[in-house]
């Protein structure tokens, strides 16, 4: 007869959220998720009789969940699996339970107002006032009102023929807010919510010279409590096949990125792109350390599995890496069939190989070759 242990790990496996792809316990997530009554865990663990008679009280016809003692079940070592198999195939930082924190998707960046909508939008005149953080378990009153969908006035359509005043929106329509981002993207929900395909946000970088003029004693704290309010309705924003493009530079960087993978989900994540912005001359030349000269797009997915990219493909001068000759290059993309510019110059030079090739020519063989690559090249660019 299966244990409390075996019965538990045989419900969860119907959430693929607390499993890594290769089958690993997300243990950390699972304790989490009932910490926070999420709505997915309880009704699986509701659905089995042996999980629902341990872990839940029927008080009134209602059944209470007991989280204290399913957190001891879920951090009892019993249910990690065996200690001898995991440290012998796996490398890496685990925490003080033994659970490896570079493959986990429950390592979370903590910091003080997490659990809390910053308010925001100071004028010049009161840029030194205390932050207001509305808790959104103490104060639900005030964070309603405050994402409640507000009203847009003084709506303008701008056209070839002039302005017009007094519009109402459509679909169709380009929309540029002017206001408080927050309570913008807010009232975009009710609209537009999973409808958005592209979403790029260019944040403050909170580097000081910026426009991030909040000014309490915990900085990065507040920065991360504005990201992650704004963070957390784009998400909702984004369609099924979505992706949000959000730039930053290196003061911001780590915490943003650990804070995209808990709230767009680590396996969400699609790349990084380095941008220069700057070079090493005038002032930078006599830096005497290394200067930055590059930011960074973070780039996620909703749903990486179902994520669509179209890429974009432009002419360009001849390289001595290009090494691959689209044949068909007027087929579709997925059509392309792909040879070595090598083969396609040996070919018209009546040889087979790099060694017929070396035989013909001698010691000018390399000269002779790279002459032919870039006139091919350039024919066909």
């Amino acid at each position: 007869m299966a244990n409390l242990f075996e019965i538990l790990l045989e419900v969860l496996k119907q959430d693929t959220r607390f499993f890594t792809q290769d089958g690993t316990l997300l243990r950390n997530k699972v304790y989490e998720s009932a910490l926070n009554m999420d709505a997915g865990l309880i009704g699986l663990l509701l659905s089995n009789p042996q999980t629902r008679e341990r872990f839940f009280v029927e008080v009134n016809n209602t059944f209470v969940f007991d989280k204290v003692g399913f957190g001891w079940v879920v951090n009892n070592r019993q249910f990690l699996p065996d200690s001898y198999t995991r440290f012998r195939n796996r490398i890496g930082l685990t925490d003080s339970r033994g659970d490896l924190i570079a493959t986990s998707d429950d390592v979370v960046l903590s910091f003080p107002y997490k659990d809390c909508v910053l308010e925001g939008g100071q004028t010049e005149e009161d840029q030194k006032r205390d932050e207001v953080f509305y808790n959104e378990t103490l104060a639900p009153d005030e964070v309603d009102r405050l994402l409640y969908p507000k009203v847009l006035v003084g709506a303008k359509r701008y056209t070839a023929s002039g302005v017009e005043d007094g519009v109402t929106f459509r679909d169709g329509d380009n929309l540029v807010i002017k206001g408080n981002n927050l309570l913008a993207i807010a009232s975009l929900l009710k609209r537009y919510e999973g409808k958005v395909k592209c979403i790029y946000i260019d944040p403050p970088y909170n580097g000081g010279n910026d426009s991030f003029g909040y000014n309490d004693n915990f900085k990065r704290s507040s920065w991360l409590t504005f990201m992650r309010n704004r963070l957390h309705i784009a998400k909702r924003l984004l369609r099924d096949d979505g992706l949000i493009f959000i730039q930053i530079n290196y003061k911001e960087m780590s915490y943003l990125r650990v804070l995209c993978d808990e709230l767009l989900g680590e396996r969400n994540y699609v790349t990084t792109i380095t941008i220069q912005t700057a070079t090493t001359a005038s002032f930078r030349a006599i830096n005497d350390c290394p200067v930055n000269v590059s930011e960074f797009i973070l780039i996620y997915s909703a749903n990486k599995a179902a994520k669509s990219i179209n890429p974009v493909y432009r002419c360009s001068d001849y390289s001595e890496d290009y090494g691959s000759y689209i044949e068909n290059i007027d087929a579709p993309y997925e059509q392309w069939s792909i040879v070595s510019v090598d083969s396609v110059i040996y070919r018209q030079e009546g040889v087979a190989t790099w060694q017929e090739f070396r035989e013909k020519y001698g010691d000018d063989w390399k000269r002779r070759r790279y002459e032919l690559k870039a006139a091919f090249c350039h024919a066909n660019s």
